[in-house]
């Protein structure tokens, strides 16, 4: 995330952990993973991170890769619709991953 602070972009590491997943999942059919911030936001934005299936990387149309050179992963989710939105829930546990295996 200090990447992205000094560039002055928006994400963190459960963004960019969502877009990476996204990378690893393409075209892989029954799986979906979440990566969220408890706290409802994750690094200087205002989402709580990222959710990505199968279709997630595609839909970038050849951009992804760029996106985590450029650690940009706040963009990327926002074009494909997999931003996690909460707002503050007032609570900062830990980051949470899921993965959905069906």
């Amino acid at each position: 995330m200090k990447l992205c602070l000094r560039l002055q972009l928006p994400c963190g590491r459960n963004q960019e952990t969502a877009l990476f997943a996204a990378k690893l999942l393409n075209k892989t059919k029954g799986i979906t993973i979440a990566s969220v911030g408890s706290d409802g936001t994750d690094g200087p934005t205002d989402a709580a991170g990222g959710i990505v299936d199968e279709s997630s990387w595609d839909a970038l149309n050849g951009t992804g890769d760029t996106y985590l050179q450029k650690n940009d992963s706040y963009f990327a989710l926002e074009k494909v619709g997999s931003l996690i939105k909460t707002g503050p829930t007032g609570t900062n546990v830990n980051d949470i991953v899921i993965a959905l295996i069906y």
